[in-house]
């Protein structure tokens, strides 16, 4: 076998790499192992096997100059994939998948924590399928507020069930406390985290949202060409600026609240009559007629510049919606607003 020099100067990375992972031990570089690729773990066992005897002196020096590296880098980047690979390293299949959705599924502590941070549409749809005293337990254990808004969520004769044992109901049992928890951590919290995995449709409909116009419709018509059913379901998830039409009156005036003038004249260049006659509705005449007059100031414009305008203005869209201050239709019957 080929022996290093002693000389710490004479090592190329793929050694110093190679010494380290020696050094750490079974435990510690298995589990860096499985952050790398491939041809990076080829490199480095191929070097490992050909090291021979290192001095203590050349892996004291090894230690310090990488402790120097750590001190003064900039930061550390993980991701859920990397912790998953790396927990499937050291603990059994099970456990991994139990923990990873703990991890991907609500924020918080404890498990009433957690449920404090689930949408209460979606907790409510969970919990008319339960029997009234489970759900009366759990509305006890989180906040009233939320609390208040998941009892409004549920059928009526079925909350004043809810209600009525919420009333007569005492000090709960720790047994009993910890069966609810147990079932809805394996039940609801296991099936929430599936769920909330990232849909890649979801996630190309974003980065194609992000897109000028040319880009998206180059991209779009391959796609298309490609997998027609994929460019659909995209489709169906993006939303433009033309998709404000589903936003209420309402809405619409306070997104205007929200939007810089000047921005909304050059988005409104490059929209439709239906999108402009919906801001026009909502603005007073006023407002509207030096609307009309700074779009016809500003002359030809650059498309890219229009749908850089568009973009700001749906990401407030986005934003306020995401906050509860306006409701984006999604264009469904039930959606449809009686006045």
């Amino acid at each position: 076998m080929a022996r290093v020099k002693e000389d710490y100067r004479s090592l190329n990375g793929p050694q110093k790499a190679a010494i380290l992972m020696l050094s750490l031990g079974e435990e510690h570089s298995a589990q860096i192992f499985a952050l790398m690729d491939d041809d990076e773990i080829k490199e480095i066992s191929q070097t490992m096997a050909g090291l021979g005897t290192i001095s203590s002196s050349v892996v004291e020096r090894l230690f310090v100059e990488f402790a120097d590296q750590i001190s003064s880098t900039g930061s550390l980047v993980g991701s859920y994939e990397s912790t998953e690979r790396l927990l499937a390293r050291s603990l059994p299949k099970d456990r991994v998948e139990m923990i990873m959705e703990e991890i991907r599924g609500p924020a918080g502590r404890t498990m009433w924590d957690k449920l404090g941070n689930v949408n209460e549409a979606v907790l409510a749809n969970y919990l008319k399928n339960e029997y009234p005293q489970t759900v009366a337990v759990v509305l006890s254990k989180i906040k009233t507020d939320h609390a208040a808004r998941v009892l409004a969520m549920l059928p009526e004769n079925f909350a004043m069930e809810v209600v009525m044992r919420m009333l007569r109901m005492e000090s709960v049992q720790k047994d009993v406390l910890d069966g609810v928890e147990r079932t809805l951590r394996t039940e609801f919290m296991s099936n929430l985290a599936r769920t909330a995995r990232r849909d890649a449709h979801e996630m190309m409909a974003e980065i194609f949202n992000n897109l000028d116009r040319n880009a998206e419709n180059r991209f779009m018509s391959a796609l298309e060409e490609r997998n027609r059913e994929s460019a659909e379901r995209i489709k169906a998830l993006m939303f433009t600026f033309e998709d404000l039409v589903r936003v209420d009156a309402s809405g619409v005036q306070t997104l205007l609240r929200h939007v810089e003038k000047d921005k909304l004249a050059l988005a409104l260049k490059g929209a439709s009559e239906g999108v402009r006659d919906l801001f026009f509705k909502n603005m007073s005449e006023r407002a509207g007629k030096m609307l009309r007059e700074d779009m016809d100031a500003l002359g030809p414009v650059r498309l890219r510049d229009v749908d850089l305008a568009q973009g700001l203005i749906v990401a407030m869209a986005k934003e306020l919606a995401a906050s509860g201050q306006i409701v984006i239709s999604e264009g469904r019957e039930e959606d449809e607003l009686i006045y």
